[in-house]
């Protein structure tokens, strides 16, 4: 016969694990990976953390350049910001620069549920899973994606792959959960034993691959 004190700790165990989910901030208060193209570096993506009570705001940068024999051929910068409530995500903002084709998102939870503006889509109230796309909350794999440059509700398919080693910017590996995202867009998102963000990778125009080492 189970114990109520048993159900109690079994219970525990699963809140602790949503929780984990729901706010999984790496030590430090910050996350970030250098971006790497055909073994070079090309560029930073950072997050910030910065809890205040019950409040999670969530800072998001992301500076790209790939040159030619110091020629620019390709310049991507991102700024972006979450705030989250107790668990809930409460707002977004999103500002990107493609080569100087600038897109943007702002959205904040009113009444109507999470109302979504954008520089890719007319106003629209985000199902209720949606969160952003900003990898950071393991959460994202659950429902639709609210796109953190120009607002579009995303619904790629996502497929869970074998966990795998991984490279570290250190040189070092980790052991990380495996997932592809296809449909809406085509990306490869890995999250370690913790549920903390580990890695990226994409394909881009010219056929070649990006791919994010953690710091």
């Amino acid at each position: 016969m189970i114990g109520r004190r048993s159900v109690l700790l079994a219970g525990a165990g699963i809140l602790a694990r949503q929780a984990s989910l729901a706010s999984p901030i790496p030590p430090g208060n910050s996350l970030a990976f250098r971006l790497v193209r055909h073994g070079s570096d090309i560029g930073r993506h950072a997050l910030a953390f910065e809890r205040r009570g019950d409040t999670l705001t969530v800072g998001v940068t992301v500076d790209a350049l790939v040159t030619l024999l110091s020629i620019p051929l390709v310049r991507y910068t991102h700024r972006g910001t979450e705030v989250w409530q107790a668990g809930t995500l409460v707002a977004l903002t999103g500002e990107t620069d493609k080569n100087g084709d600038r897109e943007w998102v702002n959205a904040r939870r009113t009444s109507e549920g999470m109302v979504v503006l954008g520089s890719k889509t007319k106003r629209y109230v985000a199902p209720e899973p949606a969160i952003g796309t900003s990898y950071w909350n393991k959460r994202m794999l659950e429902g639709p994606m609210i796109s953190l440059e120009d607002g579009v509700l995303l619904r790629p398919k996502v497929a869970v792959n074998r966990a795998e080693s991984i490279p570290l910017a250190s040189g070092s590996v980790v052991e990380a959960d495996h997932y592809n995202l296809s449909g809406a867009f085509n990306i490869d998102v890995w999250y370690d034993q913790t549920d903390t963000w580990a890695g990226l990778a994409f394909a881009v125009q010219d056929g070649s691959s990006v791919r994010y080492e953690r710091l």
